[in-house]
């Protein structure tokens, strides 16, 4: 092996232990690691940038879009409403919450679908009396399974293709490649999570972090040309809400006090609540509720305009983490004021500015609007709750099912490629007003682009210098040419490498050195590709893992050790699920 290949074996290793072992953002450590490949020459520049054209990133780039329309028009929220209804028991609720949650997964990236979810499980679980730390960990899970239905459920399906395409020259794998595996694993995955996730999540039922704090005058709108108008309180449904109360009604010229149910509402009305910061989302989610039409003065405060509360979870990549909220400068770094700390679903006690951060924990701010628009693009942090939330465009909902239904005929029956019905998916979201342009930038998520398009650099040099197969002869002399254990090998390497990197980064690393040792073993490559999906997808066991789990360990209330006695099982049963299906359903050898 030259340099080039020890350079190129070295730099991955060092990729590897850098991700493992510092809080630096996976995409500033792999174009680092691009910048090494292309100045050292060991690849041509069109070589270290390919993965920025990649038909397998720009579907994702452009699903993301997709995705984004169909939340904005509360496409989402027609569906999920429509599902939850009343359960008695929470075999039950896990039933209602997983028949949304799993085929739209299999279609939409699965962060926009939980975001939805989030606030509509709380609100749900406190109507049906179950706690939301048994719901949030099924919503994460069911989300994470859903993705693994089709190739575009998740970036990773399309990453693989698209790095199998370049790398072999084939053609990608169509829409539904992957649904004969994930149809029988989402299968036995949902079974393991109906049976026995109740049994091993716990019942927390404590008052929620930040409850006496997020006590405050909320303020929304009538719609004049909404369904609401000549409605009654009580019929438009507003006299008995979860997690506010009306106030007052604010005509102009009279203002309504002690709201009587038989009051009717009015077009222009400006209504006033009491409660938690989060029922904000949910009144501006209501088909007639709009923003409030003058927010010149605030209800009941002054300068509400210039103040917004946000609940945040911190992420794995936030740059104050190991910091105490002093020391970090948090207002000056963010433009946000910390006023509350939770840890493990407890308000941390004691002097707030001595706190120190930590992956995970949910924080309550105190920021301007620009705080939540920067964060879009930051992702230090997740944004879990913001009071300016754009209402959804309801009058679009059956139109974004509508394009995204064609999407999926048309790559499905084969008429254009996924990456062609992505971007006319995309631009027919927008052409038709399902979301704006700046709805659709802020839906990209570039550290997770840049990330993806990156980490090829590293696969393409495995394969230039012949390290992926080298690597390859190694591990078939090892596993004896077994295809079998070849196979469980790949899914547990990747599998094991998910869990500490990056979903993406593990997946592209990795397919070079699967493809050689295919080749190396004369084995059809289709089922180890397959295994790469799964196994890159399939990250329950810690919070930090996939970003749907860290959304939920905050609202779940959950400690650490929650994930790991849910996700250990899961893994496992997912995993052999996974190589059970490969071994009966596709033959290994050539």
């Amino acid at each position: 092996m030259d340099w080039q290949g020890w350079l190129s074996l070295g730099l991955t290793f060092s990729t590897l232990l850098v991700l493992l072992s510092t809080r630096l953002s996976p995409h500033l450590v792999l174009v680092a690691s691009l910048t090494v490949l292309s100045v050292s020459g060991v690849l041509s520049p069109s070589e270290a940038l390919a993965g920025f054209s990649n038909p397998g990133l720009i579907t994702v780039a452009a699903m993301f879009v997709v995705a984004a329309g169909l939340h904005a028009s509360g496409g989402i929220d027609l569906l999920v409403n429509r599902f939850l209804g009343r359960p008695r028991s929470i075999f039950s609720a896990l039933v209602r919450l997983f028949i949304p949650v799993i085929p739209l997964s299999g279609f939409l990236n699965n962060t926009p679908v939980v975001a939805t979810m989030i606030p509509a499980i709380n609100a749900w679980s406190r109507r049906i009396d179950i706690a939301p730390s048994k719901l949030m960990i099924p919503l994460s899970y069911g989300a994470i399974i859903g993705g693994c239905l089709t190739m575009i459920g998740t970036s990773t399906n399309l990453v693989v293709s698209g790095q199998y395409q370049a790398l072999t020259g084939e053609e990608g794998f169509s829409i539904f490649a992957i649904s004969a595996v994930g149809l029988p694993v989402a299968a036995v995955a949902v079974l393991f999570m109906l049976f026995f996730l109740p049994r091993i999540l716990p019942d927390r039922r404590e008052q929620r972090p930040f409850e006496n704090m997020r006590e405050f005058t909320l303020e929304v709108a009538i719609d004049p040309d909404g369904p609401l108008v000549g409605m009654s309180v009580e019929q438009a449904g507003l006299r008995n809400l979860e997690r506010v109360y009306l106030v007052e009604i604010d005509r102009r010229e009279s203002i309504v006090t002690a709201v009587p149910s038989e009051e009717i509402l009015r077009g222009g009305d400006r209504l006033v609540f009491a409660g938690e910061t989060e029922a904000i989302s949910d009144l501006l989610r209501i088909n007639g509720i709009v923003s409030s039409i003058n927010r010149e003065k605030a209800p009941l405060a002054e300068d509400r305009a210039e103040r917004r509360l946000v609940e945040v979870v911190v992420s794995q990549s936030c740059s104050s983490i190991g910091e105490t909220v002093r020391g970090s400068r948090f207002h000056d770094r963010y433009g946000a004021i910390v006023l509350a700390v939770a840890r493990n679903g407890e308000r941390v006690a004691g002097n707030l500015g001595n706190i120190i951060i930590k992956p995970g924990d949910t924080l309550l701010l105190e920021a301007r609007p620009v705080f939540v628009s920067r964060q879009k693009y930051n992702k230090d942090f997740l944004v879990m709750n913001d009071l300016d939330t754009v209402q959804p465009r309801h009058k679009k909902a059956v139109l974004a099912w509508g394009i995204l239904l064609v999407l999926v005929a048309a790559a499905g029956l084969d008429l254009i490629s996924m990456l062609n019905a992505a971007l006319i998916g995309a631009g027919a979201m927008l052409a038709t007003g399902c979301l704006s342009v700046s709805q659709a930038e802020k839906s990209l998520d570039l550290p997770v682009l840049i990330t993806i398009a990156a980490s090829f650099a590293l696969g393409a040099a495995l394969q230039k210098t012949g390290v992926a197969a080298i690597l390859a002869e190694n591990i078939v002399l090892l596993s004896d040419g077994k295809p079998w254990l070849l196979l469980i090998l790949t899914y547990a390497t990747v599998s094991l490498l998910t869990e500490t990197i990056t979903n993406n980064a593990a997946a592209v690393i990795m397919v070079p050195i699967i493809l050689a040792i295919t080749q190396q073993a004369g084995l059809n490559p289709e089922p180890f590709m397959f295994a790469v999906m799964m196994a890159a997808s399939a990250s329950f066991a810690t919070p930090l893992g996939y970003q749907t789990n860290l959304m939920v360990y905050g609202p779940g209330g959950y400690r650490f050790a929650d994930f790991m006695r849910a996700g250990l099982p899961m893994n496992l049963v997912v995993g052999i699920s996974t190589v059970t299906v490969l071994l009966l359903g596709w033959q290994l050898e050539i």
